[in-house]
């Protein structure tokens, strides 16, 4: 054998082994190009695109701490109503909010869902109740689910109380002028009355001119087959806002059962960009629609920003009320709140 021949058979051997580990060579897949979520200003602040759709979500929530006084009796636990057992209660709540949104041709898209988580401590059986605060649908003018009706709008402040039961399984279309508004819902009164299968239908009307907005909302409770009505004025008036509120009832049913009418106002005075104080009152006539009853509340709330997302609340409410027609009774009642935003 040459040299020649040996060189010529080393080099086709090497060839071979370096073709065969070349042929079992492992080769890494090039990688996927990230997609960055993206911001969405369609709708507003705080909305981004969920990744590969055209749908915009909205994450929100709050943190709350409460500390509520007033006699045992009528110092429920704010979010789930139970009496308490001593002249104060203290409470935390957490609540998350998700709102997703798209544009179709019949209008916006949303789906809304919103939870309350509530925790008092441990030896209370109210201990860690979940509630589903909202569920809802919405296109466009049209919106079906668990939401809170129109009657759940109230005054700046802590002062009053303009509704009876408040959230429902509806079915509502409003439709949306601009300065002006008109809307009918259907909503199930189950567990609302002493009945159990009622329908309730609300109409609203609002307008607004300049400063100025006003409703007129009435329901009706075809079960027990009364119905009351509610005005609400609001006015932008110096440093503040001032707003005015009326409801009659007919007797009492799902929307508003407390008395035959009442009237409230509050004036909500910003005092400094972090500072809002607002006084308020109600009173209500014929008070458990009887003619020998009535009943009072005034007081006021402050509000006051501590720095970016961080609030807190304090209300202090004096009483009154008649408990029979010839006697009555006085307290105050209120709470104090820290709140973060987010």
């Amino acid at each position: 054998m040459t040299i020649k021949s040996l060189l010529l058979g080393s080099a086709a051997a090497l060839a071979a082994v370096s073709g065969a580990q070349a042929a079992d060579a492992i080769v890494a897949a090039e990688p996927e190009p990230m997609e960055y979520v993206r911001v969405c200003d369609a709708f507003g602040t705080g909305y981004f695109y969920i990744p590969g759709t055209e749908t915009c979500l909205k994450i929100g929530g709050f943190i709350r701490f409460q500390t509520s006084f007033g006699p045992n009796e009528v110092n429920g636990r704010q979010g789930w109503g139970d009496a308490g057992t001593s002249d104060w209660d203290s409470f935390s709540r957490a609540y998350i909010s998700f709102d997703a949104k798209s544009d179709t041709e019949f209008g916006t898209l949303t789906g809304f869902f919103a939870a309350e988580f509530n925790a008092d401590n441990d030896t209370d059986a109210g201990d860690s109740r979940i509630d589903v605060d909202e569920a809802y649908i919405q296109l466009g003018g049209l919106k079906a689910g668990f939401f809170y009706s129109w009657w759940d709008k109230g005054l700046n402040g802590e002062s009053d109380s303009l509704g009876n039961v408040t959230e429902f399984n509806s079915i509502a279309y409003l439709y949306d002028g601009g300065s002006f508004q008109a809307g009918i819902a259907i909503d199930e009164l189950e567990g609302a009355t002493t009945k159990n299968n009622g329908v309730g239908v609300e109409a609203i009307v609002s307008a607004t001119v300049g400063g100025v907005s006003f409703d007129l909302l009435g329901g009706y409770d075809t079960e027990v087959e009364e119905g009351a009505i509610r005005a609400l004025l609001s006015a932008d008036l110096g440093p503040g806002t001032f707003q005015l509120a009326g409801i009659w009832a007919s007797d009492p049913n799902a929307y508003w059962n407390a008395s035959e009418w009442t009237v409230a106002a509050s004036y909500a005075f910003k005092a400094t960009d972090k500072l809002k104080i607002t006084p308020g009152a109600q009173y209500w006539g014929d008070y458990k629609f009887n003619s020998d009853l009535d009943r009072w509340r005034a007081g006021v709330t402050l509000d006051y920003a501590i720095t970016e997302g961080l609030a807190t609340r304090v209300s202090v409410q004096y009483n009154k009320e008649d408990l029979t027609a010839t006697t009555d009774r006085d307290y105050v009642s209120g709470f104090v709140r820290l709140q973060r935003n987010f």
